[in-house]
């Protein structure tokens, strides 16, 4: 009968111990995956995303440049080649720039150059008119 208590009462512990090793591991790979989880949500905001800037840099230094009745070419000089001409009609260049910082809002600026007789007559766009742009040169 000693042995049979004895018996029992291992195999009760046993029974026990395996009930609370099986909680242990499903516990244990919970914890796992979500401590996962945690890391892979934590390292994608390190990740490094590059600046894109696409077309024609333009700044208002430049734009502050141009004058009416200027000729094509020196306005290719002063600005650079123009990123968009107009099939439809030759007379207006497009300079488009366009940055998508990594992690920022996108940043676009346009500036319209229109021409008559070959001259510069007029400038539109997000950029200001230069107050001596009507003094020809």
């Amino acid at each position: 009968m000693l042995s049979l208590s004895i018996f029992t009462r291992y195999y009760q512990a046993s029974s026990i111990d395996c009930q609370t090793r099986r909680i242990d591991m499903q516990n244990r790979k919970w914890i796992a995956a979500l401590l996962a989880g945690v890391m892979m949500s934590a390292t994608t905001g390190c990740v490094y995303r590059i600046d894109v800037p696409q077309g024609n840099y333009v700044e208002q230094k430049q734009v502050n440049q141009l004058r009416i009745g200027m000729t094509r070419a020196q306005v290719e000089y002063v600005m650079g080649s123009p990123m968009v001409t107009d099939q439809n009609d030759p007379n207006v260049w497009y300079y488009i720039y366009y940055l998508k910082p990594g992690w920022d809002k996108a940043e676009r600026k346009d500036l319209h150059v229109m021409f008559k007789n070959d001259l510069l007559a007029a400038i539109s766009g997000d950029f200001h008119t230069p107050s001596d742009f009507y003094r020809p040169l």
